[in-house]
């Protein structure tokens, strides 16, 4: 169980090869398959199947830092798999600065309906200028350009998402109507740097508020998941500690390289390294032994509502996370396999959102 009762998650990133820059030269396929939808089907269908309750999906206007320099939208990625996949939480990164709200909102609606209530938002900032200049968009800078923009694009999401009731739509062939107008709502929303009036264009989610999710903030109330980092264990926990008080479910980010049958941990992030050198982050880093990992996952279960793993080379340590990690964490009872049928919302012990617009609902 985690530190609030709730169940306790485990994701997975699945962005990439790895976080290791040159993890693709340890893929299990050739580069050129890379971007498949074959190659993204068999690791989503694998990480459903090995019982994680959710998969992200990293994205960025700009490309990725190594190789490989390139990547598919993180929406059209889950997108993808949502069909295929009946269990597992589908989370999508998409940056809140200068994508426009409106957009937002209805591709994670989207999403939501496309899964059967298991979509899910990282909400992210980007500060590089290069990001300004491909939107063609006045730069945002300062940290608190970016946290209000933020802000208000995750405001604006979740009211668009209530501006119809879960009743809106009517369907009744006979008399060819359709929709009941007095269960959409104008959301009129005005903030330092846009405006939008809605309702949306997509009905309210299967989950009537995508799950959203996001780094470490202070907003109290603004989102349903903060991903914390740390150096190491002292510090993830300090993080975790700040992010409680905002009432949202914490996660603890972990870069994960396991020991398999052929090569240790060590070795197989001396073999890459050899071509580039992992990208310093704020995260919390594993390297070791399965039965080492569980033993970290079953402490900071006490102290977080879930982690999210970051495998070095996603077709080496998958595998090993499968078959050695969270079956012990099943065993143990840390872990429970999200219920088929379930939305992500559900699976993550949180309640499905009253509609602020919906009178009857007050």
């Amino acid at each position: 169980m985690s530190r609030s009762g709730n169940v306790f998650a485990v994701g997975i990133e699945l962005d990439g090869e790895g976080y290791h820059p040159a993890a693709w030269r340890r893929a299990a396929h050739p580069p050129d398959a890379f971007l498949t939808g074959d190659t993204l089907r068999k690791r989503v269908s694998a990480a459903e199947n090995a019982g994680f309750t959710l998969a992200t999906f990293d994205d960025s206007i700009l490309p990725p830092v190594g190789h490989p320099a390139a990547r598919i939208d993180g929406v059209t990625r889950a997108s993808f798999v949502a069909a295929t996949t009946s269990t597992i939480g589908l989370v999508a990164t998409v940056a809140t600065t200068y994508a426009e709200p409106f957009h937002t909102s209805a591709q994670l609606a989207t999403l939501d309906y496309a899964s059967r209530g298991r979509g899910g938002w990282i909400a992210t900032t980007i500060a590089a200028p290069a990001a300004a200049t491909t939107w063609g968009r006045p730069a945002r800078t300062t940290e608190a350009e970016l946290a209000r923009e933020q802000r208000d694009s995750i405001e604006v999401a979740r009211r668009l998402w209530d501006s119809w009731e879960d009743d809106a739509v009517v369907r009744d062939h006979a008399a060819s109507r359709f929709l009941d107008r007095d269960k959409l709502h104008y959301i009129d929303f005005t903030g330092e740097t846009f405006s939008v009036r809605g309702p949306a264009i997509v009905p309210r989610p299967p989950q009537g508020q995508v799950v959203v999710f996001a780094y470490d903030t202070t907003e109290s109330g603004a989102v349903d998941v903060i991903l914390v980092a740390g150096r190491d264990l002292a510090q993830t926990l300090a993080a975790a500690d700040r992010a409680r008080a905002t009432g949202a479910l914490v996660f603890a980010e972990l870069e994960v390289a396991l020991d398999i049958p052929h090569a240790t941990a060590a070795q197989r992030i001396a073999d890459p390294d050899e071509y580039a050198s992992a990208n310093p982050t704020e995260r919390l880093t594993f390297s070791g032994s399965p039965t080492d990992l569980v033993r970290l996952i079953t402490e900071l279960a006490h102290h977080v509502d879930g982690v999210r793993l970051h495998p070095a080379v996603i077709d080496e340590d998958l595998p090993a996370l499968a078959r050695h990690v969270l079956p012990a964490l099943f065993r143990s009872g840390v872990l429970h396999r999200p219920v088929p049928g379930s939305t992500l919302r559900a699976n993550l012990g949180l309640a499905r959102p009253i509609n602020r617009y919906a009178k009857d609902q007050h």
